[in-house]
């Protein structure tokens, strides 16, 4: 969505909407259920939680209009990192345990975002340009620090000795997270100040500063964003019950609710990120897609370590061999994609037939 022009009525409406609801089903204990009326509720439910969930990520946008790149980008993730948070800590507390959960939707986002969503950025890019551009060191700095974070939250703990794999002791988790806290605080401080200039393109560079957004709409949707988040955390539990109820009645395996999660936090920065390709700035596109990955990893998981820790929970983090087998091989193709600085349609195609094979993979393991 753009910042620009008046604020689109939906960008207000569905926070609204999602505050009421709220009230609404927890005044009359409403839930999923297996039948007519239950499937009304469900689909009023994700309907207004996706349009939410938008809402959130627009004003996110307007906001970063004004503060510039890549401080924009940076708020876009903070934004989806706490819905995701608030949706993965929900689930896990609901009424079947769900141990795993964190450990499938961060690497659901991981295979959605490194592979589904690179590859239709650069295969849509490339259509319609040919070849797109992007920063070389900016690209490599996020493959590094993601590549770390990844292989010591998803991999490690299945080769660990103090406590049985695939999970860490508590003391072995609270360093895990501890380093993946600062390993993305340098990142961020890179990102942001020491090397700024890598992750902009220099249109963008030159344009800075130009934004013509006004004080009281900038306060507006500051507050906006304020509501929007507040409003998807606090419907995450009738979420929850629907993913775990649905999982149920389609026989779908467990790593299905993780997918459901992470399509859903990460819809509007999708959204974003293929239409700046379109736009032929596949830079941003690569900020918000590498960006929601390491924001994923890198504050989702220490965040989850710590509600499972406070509430005696296992947390569940080593991948299975196969799963393993695909982090890896988008690891490989990743920095060949990003090794060169342009990209063509069959990088493009080639991320996403992995995720192809990821998503076949989850119902047919």
């Amino acid at each position: 969505m753009s910042a620009h022009g008046p604020m689109p009525r939906s960008a207000w409406i569905f926070p609204t909407l999602a505050m009421l609801l709220f009230a609404v089903a927890t005044s009359l204990g409403l839930n999923f259920t297996p039948s007519v009326g239950g499937l009304v509720f469900a689909v009023v439910l994700l309907s207004i939680l996706f349009g939410t969930v938008f809402a959130a990520v627009h004003h996110a946008e307007v906001i970063a209009e004004r503060i510039g790149e890549p401080y924009g980008t940076l708020l876009l993730t903070l934004a989806v990192t706490i819905i995701e948070v608030a949706l993965i800590a929900t689930i896990m507390l609901g009424d079947k345990p769900q141990p795993a959960l964190a450990r499938d939707t961060v690497f659901a986002v991981v295979m959605i975002v490194c592979n589904g969503l690179v590859g239709l950025c650069i295969f849509i890019g490339g259509l319609r340009y040919r070849e797109q551009d992007f920063q070389v060191p900016g690209a490599n700095l996020y493959l590094s620090v993601l590549f770390v974070l990844a292989t010591i939250t998803l991999i490690m703990p299945n080769y660990t000795l103090t406590a049985p794999g695939p999970i860490y002791s508590a003391v072995q988790l609270g360093f895990v997270s501890i380093v993946t806290l600062v390993l993305y605080g340098v990142f961020l401080y890179t990102q942001t100040i020491r090397h700024r200039d890598y992750f902009i393109n220099q249109a963008e560079g030159e344009a800075a500063g130009e934004s013509r957004l006004s004080n009281r709409m900038l306060a507006l949707s500051i507050a906006l964003l304020i509501v929007s988040l507040l409003a998807v955390v606090l419907l995450a539990k009738k979420f929850s019950v629907t993913v775990d109820t649905v999982t149920a009645m389609i026989g779908a395996p467990s790593a299905f609710a993780g997918v459901v999660v992470a399509s859903l936090i990460l819809m509007p920065e999708g959204v974003a990120a293929i239409g700046a390709a379109r736009r032929n700035d596949l830079q941003k596109s690569i900020n918000l897609a590498l960006g929601s990955s390491l924001a994923t990893i890198g504050l989702t998981v220490p965040a989850v370590a710590v509600v499972a820790y406070t509430l005696d929970k296992q947390l569940v983090l080593g991948l299975n061999a196969p799963e393993m087998v695909l982090l890896l091989l988008t690891f490989v193709i990743s920095m060949l994609t990003f090794g060169t600085g342009r990209t063509n349609i069959l990088f493009g195609l080639v991320h996403m037939l992995v995720f192809a094979v990821f998503l076949f993979m989850v119902f047919v393991p």
